[in-house]
């Protein structure tokens, strides 16, 4: 019987095959049918536990469980009790909408775990009875003989104890670039996962080769299901504007009712009015108080920054992590990928003269090789040309061009040493049939080479080997140098060997060896000891040039930029380095993580920026602890291993190209280009809706707090009051959905990126926004009352009076538009006057509105308005213009003062 099918199950890959089996309680001719069946009793079938879900009504009603949602609501029954149907069923709409958008959208976790499942193999090689047979991968217990090929899926974790140059993908687990050569040879027991060679994962895919394994582990006892369990206990976090939300709803609905109910006292007691009377002067004041539209500009202005991100290659997932992004102060991001091509390049070439550099990147054969900076020719360079000419010939990969695209067919390796041939000016089909291939010695990992036997037409034969450089040193005896055979300088190689390596690079020794004309068979005996070196090439994923500039764009903003893969120490500092993240020598490995307690482990994630060697739950540990610190974390992935700490993070990150379906539905955002400097983008498009919320709350409040105020001024000097309940509910929501909405389509303020993060505790309402609410709030009381008092002083009617004092509002925030939309730089500029031309649209939208609603019949019917004349216009205008010149007045001094301090 298995030794404990448990996550503290025996360390498989430190175990030898004998000690292995004997755990087992197999052996290499399988398990017997009585067993199989105690097995899967036990064990249960090799599928992932399907998690607890909930009903599709209750998944509905959730997504009304937002404090967005409920302030809407809110308001939707506010002016529903105000006999506003039309409004109510706006708002009411909206509620609706936004719930079937959710409902679509969300679910991520339970769709992360399908997907999860999707990726577990469907039938399985299996050894019953002594025979292998195709058997569905659910039958599997611990303890099968499992038979491995290219092409197949790994249908359970396995112990190898059989292994023909077996290559398996990886990625999803280990974030490593290239296929993982399996062997049967045991590792150390703190060996990471992507160091454990002699073990097969669950989920992972074969891409050479053959083997055989033991089962050592099913269904939610394996690796994909570990991480399965992980994803499933994952909490995601609120975002910062939903808790900023909650606590303004909170504080904004206690203020406007203690001061509902002051007034309603003082009005009664000093003032002499009715109870009825002040009844309606509360309710004039709390409709006056709650930005009925705020909560549907913030859903807008948030779906606003969702369309821009998607045009810049962001696909956001949930709505409210659009703002979320804006105060991102750390982005952990995945290595390959995301800031590499994912496409392996030859950056290096070695010869005995020296280290020549080759420009360009991934598979497209655009390139030039340069020495000491300057750019050489290969014509006088003829030891660089038949290293080209070896690389291409000893070779099974192909590139290919289609619609400007190149693509690669092979293995990776392979693909960089082509493009270097097609750099060299080499055309492949030409140089295969001018040497044609007679025979080759096929890659192993037990001799860590190949070689290939080639004859020209002239009756000349060749081999041509490459592999890894302490193998083929061994086999050499000379180098190739200025044209001649030199004996082989070890010294040199060793040096190049090391000069390389510390850059990251997989290093390839390329050699060959004259044969006779007429030989048709490759031996080993023929490529033992008589080889001329002819070079070595050094092989990495490229960083991304335009994920350079953007990690640099988000340094300069304040935020950190850490690099956390599964990938090897050297590679992961190697590129870290050329990307600038880091000091260039530290890197911080899993196994290092794996002995700090929680409180060192909370520093080395504050302190260190290049993370190497890490597993699924380091992951998970880096992005808690940096949380833990106040840090707003945003993760990148693509891989299942990706997936806890892309649910965890504030703002998860996958990639849309390459990342699985689990990264995916774990994420937030999508990148639909697996571009790092589209996350640098989608910070500034956040930072910018942030930027408009405020200015939308900016322009917003000041006309609720104006309103509440002339209400109070009125009651308090014992006036009628200037704007009745149903005239304020008419001004808010036709400037919500005319003015306010315009400052959602605001572009970024030139200094975005220039500036830190926003602290994500510090409250929606700042000491600056409060100061300009209640700045702008008294203009406009000042204004708007004076006229009323002036028409009134004048013999004017009430409704005259009215009509007045709601269109002096409506101009003072036309005027105000102006002014808001840059919180503190001029706005008295062409730029400034005409750079939104929706603003430009709503303001005439609104001038129509505001006729209709002052000279039409049914509109004076039902909100007690009357016709104005000329002169009162152009006093309304007048007044109504001073909020824009004292507010611009109010910026010039603030930006004064800052540079003051500065």
């Amino acid at each position: 019987m298995v030794d404990g099918q448990t996550n503290q199950a025996p360390n498989w890959h430190a175990c030898e095959v004998e000690d292995a089996f004997a755990k087992s309680g197999s052996t290499p001719d399988g398990l017997l049918s009585d067993e199989i069946e105690k097995r899967l009793q036990e064990y249960g079938p090799n599928r992932l536990k399907p998690q607890d879900k909930q009903s599709p009504l209750m998944r509905f009603l959730m997504q009304f469980h937002n404090v967005l949602i409920y302030v809407l609501i809110g308001a939707g029954i506010v002016t529903s009790l105000l006999g506003h149907w039309v409004d109510s069923g706006v708002i009411f709409a909206v509620v609706i909408v936004n719930a079937i958008i959710g409902y679509l959208q969300e679910g991520k976790a339970e769709k992360a775990l399908d997907a999860i499942r999707n990726m577990l193999s469907q039938q399985a090689m299996v050894k019953r009875d002594g025979h292998f047979v195709s058997l569905a991968a659910e039958e599997l217990v611990p303890g099968d003989i499992i038979s491995l090929q290219s092409g197949d899926r790994v249908p359970a974790d396995l112990r190898l104890f059989k292994t023909r140059e077996l290559r398996i993908e990886e990625a999803m687990l280990t974030g490593e670039s290239l296929p993982a050569e399996k062997s049967t040879q045991t590792v150390t027991e703190d060996a990471a996962i992507g160091d454990r060679n002699n073990l097969a994962y669950s989920g992972t895919l074969v891409t050479y080769g053959q083997g055989q394994g033991l089962v050592i582990a099913t269904g939610d006892n394996t690796e994909i299901g570990r991480i399965s369990g992980m994803l499933r206990h994952v909490q995601s976090l609120t975002t910062p504007l939903l808790k900023q939300m909650t606590l303004f709803g909170q504080r904004l609905t206690i203020g406007i009712a203690g001061l509902a109910a002051i007034t309603f006292a003082f009005g009664i007691l000093f003032q002499n009015y009715s109870a009825s009377d002040m009844f309606l002067a509360a309710v004039g004041l709390a409709v006056a108080g709650i930005p009925e539209g705020l909560p549907a500009i913030m859903t807008i202005t948030l779906a606003i920054g969702v369309q821009r991100m998607a045009r810049k290659n962001s696909i956001i997932r949930r709505l409210p992590a659009v703002e979320t992004l804006g105060s991102v102060t750390v982005i952990c991001s995945d290595k390959t990928g995301t800031l590499t091509r994912n496409e392996m390049t030859v950056s290096t070439v070695t010869t005995a003269t020296g280290i020549v550099e080759v420009t360009g990147s991934g598979y497209d054969p655009h390139g030039t090789f340069m020495q000491d900076g300057l750019e050489i020719s290969l014509e006088h360079h003829p030891q660089l040309h038949e290293m080209a000419q070896a690389a291409l010939l000893c070779n099974d990969a192909r590139i290919s061009e289609a619609e400007g695209d190149w693509q690669m067919q092979g293995d990776p390796t392979e693909g960089a040493l082509v493009t270097l041939a097609l750099k060299a000016g080499l055309q492949q089909a030409h140089y295969q049939t001018q040497f044609p291939r007679i025979d080759a010695i096929p890659f192993e990992s037990e001799h860590r080479f190949m070689a290939s036997l080639h004859h020209d037409h002239n009756g000349h034969g060749f081999v041509y080997i490459k592999g890894a450089p302490e193998r083929v040193l061994e086999m050499c005896s000379l180098e190739r140098k200025g044209g001649e055979d030199m004996p082989l300088n070890q010294q040199h190689w060793e040096s190049c060997i090391n000069d390389i390596a510390a850059r990251g690079q997989r290093l390839l020794a390329i050699a060959f060896r004259t044969v006779a004309g007429d030989k048709q068979a490759l031996s080993f005996k023929d490529v033992q000891g008589e080889l001329t070196l002819l070079g070595m090439v050094g092989i990495i994923d490229p960083p991304r040039e335009e994920a350079i500039t953007a990690v640099n764009a988000c340094q300069n903003a304040g935020i950190r930029v850490k690099m956390i893969t599964g990938d090897h120490s050297i590679t992961a500092l190697a590129i870290a380095a050329q990307m600038g993240i880091g000091d260039g020598v530290s890197v911080v490995n899993g196994v290092e993580m794996s002995k700090c307690s929680k409180e060192e482990l909370q520093q080395i994630a504050q302190q260190s920026d290049v993370f190497a060697r890490v597993s699924p739950e380091q992951k998970l540990q880096l992005v808690t602890a940096l949380q833990a610190s106040g840090e707003v974390v945003s993760m990148t992935g693509d891989g299942v291993n990706d997936a806890p700490a892309l649910k965890r993070a504030d703002v998860g990150v996958a990639m849309g190209i390459n990342g699985t379906e689990v990264a995916k539905e774990a994420s937030e955002m999508v990148l639909a280009d697996d571009n790092f400097a589209s996350i640098a983008r989608a910070v500034e498009e956040g930072r910018t809706v942030y930027d408009n919320l405020k200015k939308s709350i900016m322009f917003i409040l000041p006309t609720n707090g104006g309103e509440a105020f002339i209400i109070i001024a009125a009651i308090i000097m014992g006036s009628a009051l200037p704007i009745t309940p149903a005239q304020i509910l008419w001004v808010n929501m036709i400037t919500a959905v005319t003015l306010a909405l315009t400052l959602a389509f605001e572009p970024p303020e030139q200094n975005v990126m220039q500036r830190p993060p926003r602290d994500s505790g510090e409250p929606i309402l700042s000491g600056f926004l409060l100061w300009r609410i209640l700045f702008v709030s008294l203009i406009i009381v000042a204004g708007t009352f004076g006229l009323f008092l002036w028409e009134q002083a004048q013999g004017s009617s009430l409704q005259v009076s009215r009509s007045v004092a709601v269109n002096t509002l409506v101009m003072f925030e036309i005027f105000y538009l102006f002014s808001s939309r840059y919180l503190l730089a001029p706005s008295l500029t062409h730029e400034g006057i005409s750079g939104n031309r929706y603003a430009l649209y709503a303001i005439a939208l609104l001038i129509t509105f505001q006729i209709i609603f002052t000279y039409t019949p049914p509109m004076q019917l039902m909100f007690g308005t009357a016709n104005m004349s000329i002169d009162a216009w152009i006093r309304v205008v007048t007044v109504a213009s001073s909020v824009l010149f004292l507010v611009e007045a109010e910026k010039l001094f603030l930006r004064v003062l800052a540079r003051r301090k500065q």
